[in-house]
């Protein structure tokens, strides 16, 4: 392990040196993040997944800086090229643009006009107007090199070719670039401008026709926008800066006098910016921009994941789920409180009314049959035709009728998890099992379906995969370590986020499931051939098993702390059965006796907090949502509308909302409340519950403008319209147009593709 790794990441994360140094030697042994987290408090400081994560990733980056600097000192003495001064400032690069300027100059190249210049002997020359001495003619000096034989016909062509050396000098300067990068991120601008021809093609990107914006202010989802235009080639995409501006600083670094020397060092900075320099600054800032923007939307995506992941279940109740089809007809299917499918049928409420009525029959007789508590009906078409269907059936026992959100519901219906449980099953009825599985428990049932088809993401096909699928995967695991897993009921696609599992042992322990019958305590994980004593350790603490041998097994509680509980127990006269079921008993705990070398107070805390509630769920208590009668379709929409609402996605640029109409509706960030909000993320969550104003409805493209502020009689007579407020932040003056209105938004589209 680097020591100076460690010592940079504390600096950084402002914690202290054991703090770092003890996460990454558990990181570098094997530990899982949550396991970290939850489990090692003492030896981390009580650090979170949050600060652990952080040192993680951190360490990764370092790592790959060094193995990018081996591979370049090696690359230098592979070509004798190495000196203790360049080795040197290799080892001091803390960054890899650092680096890569360093190693720039020695890096093999295609040929350049600089390397057909040297080639002809015209170095020297380049080098004496260089030093730009008071008594160099360069008419004289250049005289010299004229040789035909080498290509070098006159006078003018030896300076235009030293002038091409000096060029690339200039450009491949460390400092220079390290300067001029800093130029472009505090001054540089976005203009884009529509592709000759395509205007007509880019309807959608309108707003960037004729748009500048500065890099530094730019935010994420306007990058990611105008990337995306550009790409599909009907934008095209300039990164500037003000030219004198550049000029004038690469003057003051190179050009020392104005002799005639001089003019011919200031000719070739000027080549130099306008060939070679500002075009390869200019990809280096629309990468970082580019990086800072898929920072910031995979960010949106993982937390939105989270709010979906961790909506409160109903919980164990037989369920009657309902996939809504008007032509095809509706897919029923009926879950016990495990979740396992009884039967299955296909209504048909809209078709003739006697079909309707053998529908209402069919509904009410397996609703008695299956001894049915909810119905699940998927909110996607002709999902509240369905729901005011069921509804209207009087059903007994007050069962309950709640809109499912079936984003995704179709992408596991296809999926190899879904053929492996259901072989048989229609891939529709599937779809409706995943509906009702996902009203009773949202987490155990979207682990099974790939995040980024779920469908709350922001431009998750524009950003980078690899860090996407990374943040995903550490959110699902999150989320799944959080909750805790029943051992003995948990798909294998559920098992594979536990803490040291994976989907081999998952596999496994499914096959040991399923052979030797539900494990009794979850000392049996260790008869699972190839989960080892170290995978026991991390998982052991987030898997659950509901009356088991030891009371402790459904607990949060770890194996390596049964001891303890058990000490407790036994001090206080009683057993751990009574020490769980008695508080008073616990009451009496003094935690401080218990204290040793391994275990402090943040872990008995801990403890002491889940004898009280073992095995507890964090999860919200679930409630029930409904939407507004009669507001059913786009059409039932008016100006001024005040309805219920469900966030369904949030985004840097707003919320979307489903409002009940099978079309989300957007509110945009200057709406979401009558104060100035910068970040959406503060103000709503994904799933949570609110009260929109309908501001407008585009019927011609199907687009819905909502607003979460508190209306006035006059802006409710103004159709529901509000002026902007005081403290709304002032455009920049160097725009050219207003900001894109929420209802053209060229990425609305991609959300309601994601989500339908």
């Amino acid at each position: 392990m680097n020591e100076k790794h460690i010592e940079k990441i504390a600096g950084e994360l402002e914690g202290e040196l054991h703090q770092v140094l003890t996460a990454a030697r558990l990181i570098e042994e094997g530990a899982t993040v949550p396991f970290i987290a939850r489990y090692r408090k003492e030896a981390t400081g009580s650090l979170d997944e949050v600060a652990i994560t952080a040192i993680r990733d951190r360490l990764a980056q370092l790592n790959e800086l060094d193995k990018r600097r081996e591979s370049i000192l090696k690359s230098l003495q592979e070509r004798d090229l190495i000196t203790d001064e360049l080795k040197e400032k290799i080892a001091a690069a803390e960054t890899l643009t650092a680096l890569e300027d360093i190693y720039l100059p020695y890096r093999p190249k295609r040929r350049t006009r600089a390397t057909m210049a040297r080639e002809k002997g015209l170095e020297p020359l380049a080098k004496a107007l260089f030093e730009q001495e008071e008594t160099t003619d360069p008419l004289s000096e250049a005289d010299a090199f004229v040789d035909s034989e080498k290509g070098v016909e006159s006078v003018e062509d030896a300076l235009s070719c030293a002038r091409d050396i000096i060029a690339e000098w200039v450009n491949e300067d460390a400092e220079v670039r390290e300067k001029m990068r800093a130029l472009y991120a505090q001054k540089g601008v976005f203009k884009t401008k529509v592709i000759f021809g395509r205007e007509a093609d880019g309807g959608k990107y309108r707003d960037y026709f004729d748009w500048e914006e500065p890099v530094a202010k730019a935010p994420s989802h306007r990058i990611l926008a105008m990337l995306r235009g550009e790409s599909e080639v009907i934008l095209d995409l300039r990164v500037i800066v003000p030219e004198e501006e550049a000029l004038a600083l690469l003057e003051t670094l190179f050009v020392k006098g104005n002799c005639a020397a001089s003019e011919q060092v200031k000719a070739a900075v000027r080549d130099s910016f306008k060939r070679l320099l500002s075009h390869a600054m200019e990809t280096q800032i629309r990468l970082s921009a580019k990086e800072r923007a898929d920072k910031e939307a995979i960010k949106v995506f993982a937390d939105n994941l989270r709010e979906l992941l961790l909506a409160p279940p109903l919980g164990q109740k037989n369920v009657l789920a309902i996939d809504p089809g008007i032509r095809t007809g509706c897919k029923v299917t009926c879950l016990d409180c495990q979740g396992k499918l009884l039967q299955t049928a296909t209504i048909f409420p809209f078709q003739s009314e006697h079909a309707r009525t053998e529908s209402a029959a069919r509904l009410r007789e397996l609703f008695e049959t299956y001894e049915v508590e909810a119905i699940a009906v998927g909110n996607g078409t002709g999902g509240r035709e369905t729901e005011s269907f069921v509804k209207g059936l009087d059903l007994p026992r007050n069962a309950l009728v709640i809109m499912v959100n079936e984003s995704g519901a179709s992408v596991y219906s296809a999926s190899e998890a879904a053929r492996a449980e259901f072989p048989d099953l229609d891939v529709t009825f599937r779809g409706a099992v995943s509906i009702g599985r996902r009203l009773m428990d949202p987490l155990a049932e979207l682990v099974k379906i790939d995040p980024k088809s779920i469908g709350v993401g922001q431009y998750q096909h524009d950003v980078n995969q690899l860090a996407l699928k990374n943040s995903l995967d550490d959110m699902v695991m999150s989320c799944v370590n959080a909750v805790g897993v029943e051992l003995n009921t948990a798909s294998e696609q559920l098992l594979t986020y536990v803490s040291g599992l994976g989907p081999q042992l998952a596999k496994k322990i499914i096959a040991y499931r399923s052979e030797s019958g539900p494990f009794s305590a979850r000392e049996d994980l260790k008869k699972v051939p190839r989960l080892g004593p170290k995978a026991f350790e991390q998982a052991a603490g987030f898997l659950r098993i509901r009356n088991g041998k030891n009371p402790l097994d459904s607990s949060a509680v770890h194996p390596e702390s049964y001891s303890i509980v058990e000490s407790m127990a036994r001090n206080l006269g009683g057993l751990v059965k009574d020490l769980l079921a008695d508080e008073n008993m616990r009451q009496r705990i003094n935690i401080s006796e218990y204290v040793t070398d391994k275990v402090g107070m943040p872990t008995l805390h801990d403890i002491l907090a889940e004898l009280g509630k073992p095995g507890r769920d964090p999860r919200k208590q679930f409630e029930v949502f409904g939407f507004a009668q009669g507001v059913e379709k786009i059409e039932d929409l008016r100006s001024g509308m005040r309805l219920p609402g469900l966030v369904t996605n949030v985004t840097a640029f707003g919320a979307f909302v489903d409002v009940g109409v099978h079309q989300d509706g957007l509110v945009h960030v200057s709406e979401l409340s009558e104060r100035f909000v910068r970040d959406p993320r503060r103000v709503v969550r994904v799933n949570q519950q609110v009260t929109v104003t309908v501001l407008d409805v585009d019927m011609e493209r199907n687009r819905i403008s909502l607003s979460m502020k508190e209306k006035t009689d006059q802006a409710k007579k103004d159709g529901g319209k509000t002026s902007k407020p005081s403290d709304r932040r002032k455009e920049p003056q160097n725009r050219k147009k207003p900001k894109p209105s929420p209802l053209n938004n060229p990425f609305i589209d991609i959300f309601k593709k994601n989500r339908h």
